[in-house]
């Protein structure tokens, strides 16, 4: 799955055969590393909110997306799902800025992966950070080609 992802670096999502809302994000993968992903996205005028502000269901969706492609680069023989994402909003982004999101595997275990994904602005203000644990479910990982 690593070179699968690494392949796509420096290409946005609406080009890889992913997930229609991850496509929808449009972000483009920076680094990919086993445990460790970056992607930066550009702030559409439909991300935000009526104050004109990255809203924070886009924060937390593009840490939650980010997180689960760098649970799939361990290739695990089972679907992982979120089963709590918690958000820290800490600064905004405006519209037309380019927001970087990194992520971590904290822990790797068989039946729950606990990470960290953090969203900062090009000026490497953090702008929000989430902690979440995926869980097992039990079902076949779903690879790229049954999207």
């Amino acid at each position: 799955m690593l070179e699968y992802f690494r392949q796509y670096i420096g290409r946005p999502a609406s080009e890889m055969p992913a997930p229609p809302f991850t496509q929808w994000l449009n972000g483009t993968l920076r680094v990919v590393e086993q445990g460790e992903m970056e992607a930066e996205f550009i702030v559409r005028k439909e991300m935000t909110n009526p104050a004109g502000m990255l809203h924070g269901g886009i924060h937390s969706a593009i840490l939650d997306d980010i997180v689960g492609m760098t649970v799939a680069l361990y290739g695990l023989e089972n679907l992982y799902v979120s089963v709590n994402l918690s958000v820290d909003f800490l600064a905004p982004a405006k519209v037309g800025e380019k927001v970087i999101a990194r992520s971590k595997v904290t822990r790797a275990g068989k039946t729950i992966v606990n990470a960290v994904a953090e969203l900062y602005n090009e000026s490497g203000t953090l702008l929000s950070r989430a902690t979440t644990n995926m869980a097992n479910t039990g079902l076949p990982a779903i690879r790229s080609q049954q999207f």
